[in-house]
């Protein structure tokens, strides 16, 4: 299994509107990097949910339910999509401002490279994000 996070601005596409529709298809994704994440993504594998712009914070979790496909909102074949679906919305959102404050998160791809829309993330940090969200 894989660990991911993805980036969506509340106002274009929020947490709470992903819940409401029980499943979505993550597109629109138009820079190489994230567009080989996508691709590098499998059915089961588990997503942080991130509010970007507004909120600044991981604020649930989702599972990949379809792998890559052409995104169908271009006719351009190197850009793909995949499904997710939600899992689990966390009890405290988890900051930007902490995950930088905590070291065993100091070199996730969201603090060095933070316009890129899709991650990847290790075991251990997404346990640790998902575990300081379910506290208070």
């Amino acid at each position: 299994m894989n660990y991911w996070l993805v980036k969506s601005e509340p106002f274009k596409y929020s947490w709470e509107r992903f819940v409401q529709d029980g499943q979505t298809f993550w597109d629109g994704v138009r820079n190489y990097q994230a567009r080989n994440n996508l691709r590098a993504m499998h059915s089961g594998d588990l997503v942080l949910f991130y509010h970007s712009n507004e909120g600044l914070a991981v604020v649930g979790v989702a599972r990949v339910v379809k792998e890559s496909y052409q995104d169908p909102t271009t006719e351009d074949e190197r850009w793909v999509a995949v499904d997710i679906e939600p899992v689990e919305t966390l009890h405290t959102p988890v900051t930007l401002d902490a995950m930088k404050r905590e070291p065993a998160l100091a070199n996730i791809a969201l603090i060095r490279q933070g316009r890129l829309s899709v991650l990847p993330l290790t075991k251990e940090e997404f346990a640790l994000i998902r575990k300081k969200g379910r506290t208070s």
